[in-house]
Order: C-alpha cells, then structure tokens, then sequence
C-alpha cells in the first residue's frame, strides 16, 4: 500500500478523505500509509500555526501527528467534508494546547507533585487517565524515529521523501517491476554490498537478471534505491508500508 500511496496520486482531497475513513476502521496499514504521505502537510500545517519551520527533530512534529491520528479517529465525511481541514483544525487545536502547557510547565509540575494521600490519588487517577494518551505518544515517537532514521538514511544516497514522491511509478505493473529488482538486489549479497559501496545501483548486473530495460531501471532508481534500504532495514513500522505488496 506504501508503495502505490506515495505516488503522489493521494494527494487530492477525496483520496485523502477515503483513507481516513479507511483507517479510521482500524486498518493499521492504510494508518501508517496515511501518516507517511501526509507528512508534508503536517510540517507546513505545523510550522503554519509554529510559525516557524518544524521538521521531524520538533517536539511540535509528534504532537502533530497525534492531532493528525485524532483527526483520523474523529472524522466524519458527512460532518467535515474535507480531511484535510478538519485534520489542521484539529492540529492547531492540539498545537495551541501544547504551546500553553510549555508556558506554564514549571507551574503545573508543583500542581502535579503528590503531596499527601489526596494528592497521591489525584496523581494516580491522572497517570490512569492518560495511558491511552501515552501509548499513542509512543506508537508516534517511535514512528517519527523510524522516518527520522529512515530519512538519514536515505540522505546518504542524495535522496529525499520529496525525491519519492516525484520519481515513483505511476503505474502498477512498473511498481511491481520496480519492487521485484529492489527485492533482488536486497537479497543479493553482492548487489547489495555494491549499492552501500558506491551509492549507486549495479544496473548491468540486474539487467541480465530481468526482463526490463536499462532505460526503465534507471528511471526508477531512486524509486528501486529507497525500496532496497527500506527491505534490508530494521524499521518495523516503515516495514508495514510494503505489506501485501512484496511479491
């Protein structure tokens, strides 16, 4: 699913709206799918509201993407008609909430200490109130850790998420093509060794493998680079994006 999203084909708002619904039912692919694409908008939307720029490194980012995972559970086609306004409303909301509670952090962290029985309970009742709150926080730390990895990583083969985006396959069948030679070259040790070594692909070698052209391997290779890094990675969450679609 990853791999057809981030074509960029997602971008129009009733695709976006048709995703959140989808995710909303609970189908963690199309979630995380979402997350990724959507990962533009959530920095201007941040940085917008900031105003300043916010990336990945921004405390603001993961309150970000728990406000947009709040749009997504909380949105109704018949009610906001559009995703994407209702998902900024929802961030700046969640944003301004934020800004307040740093302003005042000293403060509420003397309100918060137990100082007694009473206050004991009261802080217990808070921490149980909040679980839900803070499994969610570690779900979208650990997936903004996982992008912020994945993106240094990428950067070491002059590529970029807006790189992607751009130079994805428009088509199904060249994505599957083009995610048939990532899969031979990670699993090819040589080929593999060779992409880390010089940056770059071993295309002579995989076009004697394939019954693809130069020419299309090329044109696909940051596209093929970046599904390669992905399948030989750690990155569980990011691994979710090639679910169903590694043949």
């Amino acid at each position: 699913m990853f791999l057809s999203i981030i074509q960029g084909l997602f971008k129009s708002k009733l695709n976006m709206n048709e995703l959140a619904i989808e995710a909303k039912t609970g189908n963690e692919e199309v979630m995380n799918d979402l997350l990724f694409v959507s990962i533009p908008f959530m920095k201007k939307t941040a940085s917008f509201i900031c105003k300043r720029p916010i990336d990945e490194h921004d405390e603001e980012f993961s309150v970000t993407i728990l406000g947009f995972h709040e749009a997504i559970m909380n949105y109704n086609p018949e009610e906001d008609a559009s995703f994407q306004t209702f998902a900024h409303l929802i961030i700046k909301r969640r944003l301004i909430d934020f800004i307040r509670k740093e302003a005042s952090k000293k403060e509420e962290l003397l309100t918060l200490e137990p100082n007694g029985e009473e206050s004991s309970e009261q802080h217990y009742l808070f921490n149980e109130k909040s679980v839900h709150t803070y499994q969610e926080s570690q779900r979208a730390a650990s997936r903004k850790e996982e992008l912020s990895l994945y993106s240094g990583l990428l950067k070491q083969f002059n590529l970029s998420f807006e790189d992607l985006s751009n130079s994805s396959p428009k088509h199904a069948d060249a994505r599957k093509n083009a995610i048939h030679i990532a899969q031979i070259v990670a699993e090819h040790e040589e080929f593999y060794e060779y992409l880390m070594a010089n940056k770059k692909l071993p295309i002579k070698e995989i076009e004697s493998l394939v019954e693809v052209s130069r020419k299309t391997i090329e044109r696909n290779r940051k596209y093929i680079i970046a599904v390669v890094l992905l399948l030989n990675s750690d990155f569980m969450y990011l691994k979710n994006y090639v679910k169903g679609e590694i043949i």
